[in-house]
């Protein structure tokens, strides 16, 4: 009895401290800049793991308020199509990317009007555990107030000398005002 109930606990604590958790992060802001001419609401995903997060896929929802003809408030919700969505191997950093074209719900709007329907936007991530080879999901929620209009995302890539690239996470959730002519809003 006494080694049947040492196995039952040494699995239950493998099973327990064997489980994949996520550790990815995302920026704490998202941002509405131009990019390529086109504006675009960007927020990045790093991946905080020692291992790589194979076949990764997006989702990102848009959900506001809406008040139908009859005067029934309901909250929506939209799909947001990504510029990509899917990656084969998630390794250091993921920016996000959503133009806001003519087919976008987000387009025509303002900061303001984000503010009037309690916009929401979520952001999900899921992919294989490239050691344990089990599935890991993590979410964002950005409000309305932690989208920044005209910022854009401080460089987090450098170069050693010695020819080898890094990211500084320290810089991770930091923005930069856009300069004067670059300006969306």
């Amino acid at each position: 009895v006494g080694l049947v109930g040492i196995a039952v606990m040494t699995g239950l604590a493998f099973a327990r401290f064997s489980r994949p958790t996520a550790r990815v992060i995302f920026s704490q802001i998202a941002v509405v800049t131009p990019y390529d001419g086109v504006p675009m609401l960007m927020f990045r995903a790093g991946n905080r793991r020692r291992n790589q997060i194979l076949e990764a896929q997006m989702q990102v929802y848009f959900m506001r308020d809406e008040v139908s003809a009859e005067g029934h408030t309901m909250r929506r919700f939209y799909h947001l199509k990504l510029m990509r969505s899917r990656t084969p191997s998630f390794t250091l950093r993921w920016t996000a990317m959503h133009p806001i074209d003519a087919d976008s719900p987000l387009y025509g709007v303002t900061p303001d009007d984000l503010e009037k329907v309690r916009a929401t936007i979520v952001a999900s991530l899921s992919g294989i555990d490239e050691t344990v080879v089990q599935v890991i999901h993590a979410r964002q929620i950005y409000a309305a107030r932690d989208i920044l209009w005209n910022h854009r995302f401080v460089d987090i890539f450098y170069d050693t000398p010695d020819g080898h690239r890094y990211i500084d996470y320290n810089y991770f959730h930091e923005t930069i005002p856009l300069e004067g002519g670059d300006q969306y809003i």
